[in-house]
């Protein structure tokens, strides 16, 4: 038996691109403008019709969208978590209203086939506007310490129009923004439709701005000093171009990027279950997919059953009109993707791999291109490392739960992944050691509105959906009160002078902590520290490049500490608290003599508290469990981040030493820190305290010497997973956050401004958390 056709109507979608003559505008201020003098035009992928001329907005356009949306914002906020969740209630009745309208018109503009238009996206993303409205109406409840960050500018890819554009508006509208929003060029439709809801829904004049363009109209908004907060989803290039650009501007930065997640299929799974899972995972939406399951990891003593299962799969996927309600596979957004997909394929078969493809024949028209399996690729094949983005998939084996993991996290990319097991027991162990955002067990491409989204590494930082998704949105009200950053002189470094008569003088000069022992700086220097009144007080060692790079290997090798109990991380930061206490005495007289402080003592009392705090926080930062619309629960896990690089302030030496190295220890990262490089002794005098503490060698190291040149290290070293900057110095912070957009690592920058240590709000709590951890969703399903 074969299934016959069953065609989707384009009535109605047809007609409502008549009724606009074909050509849009852009939505500006609650106003369509004209078709611009620069258009060009949105086709059919699935036969390459031209469907209407779209404008190119212009620099001149985006300035009028973000002084809409600025003018807009202080209106919105005022009007109150009510006034905004009925507007978003509203969104969602109308999207599901005309859902048929949008469904079709997005298969017309994207090619990806109706029943997933019609039965994913539409329901999902009228859910997520139910759900923030829900936010909206509690967010002064829940997010009492915070408010909304201002403008923001939403950059999306072509690959889930409507999808992306509910993931990003409808938190920043709950949360209080307003927004300037840039579909992709290559399918612009939904959201001009989306566009005419938002006036029928009552959305109020400049609140969502929407302008339509190429990289032109990206980049203005990138680049506009009105947007306080920028949310982009697309290539892992283009992000890398986004994180320079706003490096030094104080624009909130959120980035979902490109993904190589692995599927793991275990010898014990259901491989029937597998076989489908990986069909939803890999060819839903012609594998354009950014958490596409597109590396196969199977157990070796399966391989070639699961392999034969798959083949046999293929061979009945059913790729024609995405307009054809029967159909599995659509089409590829546009021509240029399709060349993309043949030559990494092509490379596959000059390396030697096996490519199998099921014999199906492709519509002359339009861009088409069928399953394909790729076999024998080496793990450092380019179709095994790259981003093929299309409905490619590379088969791999492996032998043991271990091998698994390591082949799993063997990718600069950190998305998603699968698992299959029927022992739950194998599935909830491996899952937590894979290095992605999002691990569905016995299950795949599962999202929820209630459930963040975002990656790890590569694939970017910062969360979709769920309470830390509105957390990207917002601003901690502690942040508007930070003073400006205190001046103080560092100088350069400096040579004390000789012991007169007393040619036996022993040389006290401070090492570096590395490890967990003392080392001497690789370059043999060192710095006098003179204090308050000149006088001469130590010397510590000048720490290098290679002394960074011997840390962060130490820090490596410290896996034991992220894999510690939360209760024994609290003990440890406990006994350190304890043993400062015992010398409190000696660090207050060493605060006063390097700094001139008039009561250094409230110093070190704020440090004992600090660390009593951030003990207490160890075993209390908990993740939580939601309910999606499935048959089972979502586990949301506060990870650490890894690698940490803290620079710390030169105000309150040891309290700002404590105040960010503590949180980072607490809840899992292993920390390289550069202390105070006017007043390092704080740090230096702790080493013997660390000792005494059984905090193990590598969790902290401590690299003293010039703030300027070792952050530069920091930030530009591939193994080092965020980076920390708060001296105060406006030109190191925008290094940092440039630098570190090669490896996309994650930075928490003071921008040039202080921070009182001594306040709670501004230097403890949940707010600087969220700097140290990452949340994982794991996604596990009842009875599956």
């Amino acid at each position: 038996m074969d299934y016959g056709p069953a065609p989707e109507s384009t009535k109605e979608a047809n007609a409502w691109l008549d009724q606009h003559e074909r050509r849009f505008g852009l939505f500006i201020d609650n106003a369509w403008t004209g078709a611009g003098a620069e258009t060009f035009a949105t086709n059919n992928p699935a036969n390459g019709k031209e469907l209407a001329q779209i404008t190119q907005a212009t620099t001149d356009d985006v300035n009028r969208a973000v002084d809409a949306a600025r003018r807009a914002q202080p209106g919105w906020v005022a009007l109150g978590g009510h006034g905004r969740a009925k507007i978003l209630y509203a969104l969602a009745r109308l999207l599901q209203k005309h859902s048929r309208l949008f469904a079709v018109l997005e298969t017309l503009d994207n090619g990806k086939t109706i029943r997933e238009t019609r039965d994913a996206d539409l329901p999902l993303a009228a859910r997520h506007f139910y759900h923030h409205a829900g936010w909206a109406q509690l967010q002064s409840e829940e997010f009492a310490d915070y408010r909304a960050v201002g403008v923001v500018g939403q950059i999306v890819p072509w690959n889930f129009p409507l999808l992306m554009l509910a993931w990003k508006i409808a938190p920043a509208l709950a949360a209080g923004n307003t927004i300037v929003f840039k579909p992709a060029e290559f399918t612009p439709l939904t959201a001009l439709l989306f566009a005419e809801i938002c006036q029928q829904a009552g959305v109020p004049a400049g609140v969502v701005n929407i302008v339509t363009g190429d990289g032109r109209t990206g980049e203005a908004i990138v680049n506009h000093p009105g947007i306080d907060k920028l949310a982009f989803t697309g290539s892992t290039e283009v992000g890398r171009i986004i994180r320079k650009a706003t490096a030094g501007t104080g624009k909130k930065l959120s980035l979902e990027l490109g993904g190589k997640s692995p599927f793991i299929v275990f010898e014990d799974a259901d491989l029937d279950a597998a076989v489908e899972g990986l069909v939803d995972s890999i060819w839903f939406n012609q594998g354009q997919v950014c958490c596409a399951g597109s590396r196969l990891l199977v157990q070796e003593s399966v391989e070639e059953r699961f392999l034969a299962k798959l083949k046999a799969r293929m061979d009945n996927l059913r790729l024609g009109s995405p307009l054809d309600k029967s159909m599995d596979v659509g089409a590829l957004v546009d021509p240029v993707q399709h060349q993309r997909i043949t030559g990494l394929v092509q490379s596959a078969l000059a390396e030697g791999c096996t490519v199998y493809q099921p014999a199906c024949e492709l519509p002359a028209d339009g861009s088409w291109y069928p399953p394909t399996l790729i076999m024998g690729a080496s793990t450092s094949a380019g179709v095994a490392q790259t981003e093929i983005f299309g409905p490619v998939l590379v088969a791999m084996s492996f032998r043991t739960p271990v091998e698994a993991v390591q082949l799993a996290n063997n990718t600069v990319y950190g998305l998603a992944a699968c698992v299959w097991s029927e022992s739950i027991s194998l599935a909830l162990d491996v899952a937590p050691q894979i290095k992605a955002g999002v691990v569905w067990i016995n299950t795949a491409n599962q999202f929820d509105a209630a459930c963040g989204f975002g990656g790890y590494k590569e694939s970017g930082y910062g969360r979709e959906g769920g309470r830390e998704g509105m957390l990207e949105y917002m601003t901690h009200l502690s942040e508007d009160a930070r003073p400006a950053a205190p001046v103080i002189e560092t100088g350069k470094a400096r040579i004390k002078a000789s012991d007169e008569g007393n040619p036996f003088a022993i040389d006290r000069t401070a090492k570096l902590y590395i490890g967990g022992k003392q080392a001497r700086p690789d370059g043999a220097y060192s710095r006098a520290i003179n204090g308050a009144g000149g006088q001469f007080l130590a010397d510590v060692g000048e720490g290098n490049r290679k002394d960074i790079r011997n840390a962060v290997e130490a820090a490596h090798k410290a896996t034991g500490w992220s894999k510690a109990s939360a209760h024994n991380r609290a003990q440890v930061l406990y006994y350190i608290a304890e043993n400062l206490a015992a010398r409190a005495d000696e660090f207050a007289a060493r605060i006063g003599a390097m700094t001139g402080a008039k009561n250094p003592e409230r110093e070190v009392q704020a440090s004992i508290d600090r660390l009593f705090t951030w003990a207490a926080w160890a075993d209390k930062y908990d993740g939580l469990a939601h309910q999606p619309p499935m048959h089972g629960i979502t586990v949301a896990l506060n990870e650490p981040v890894g690698v940490v690089g803290i620079i710390c302030p030169n105000e309150a030496p040891l309290l700002g030493f404590i105040s960010l190295v503590a949180p980072a220890l607490a809840v899992g990262n292993r920390v390289v820190a550069v202390p105070s490089e006017a007043y390092p002794l704080s740090a230096t005098d702790l080493y013997q305290v660390l000792d005494t503490s059984d905090l193990p060698g590598g969790a902290l190291n401590i690299v003293t010497g010039s703030a300027d040149e070792l952050a530069r290290t920091l930030a530009s070293h591939y193994d080092v997973d965020a980076v920390w900057r708060h001296d105060g110095k406006a030109e190191g912070c925008a290094e940092v956050e440039r630098l570190s957009a090669e490896s996309l690592k994650r930075t928490w920058t003071s921008g040039g401004k202080g921070r009182d240590w001594y306040d709670n709000k501004q230097a403890a709590g949940r707010a600087v958390l969220y700097h140290a951890t990452q949340v994982k969703n794991v996604w596990i399903p009842y009875g599956v």
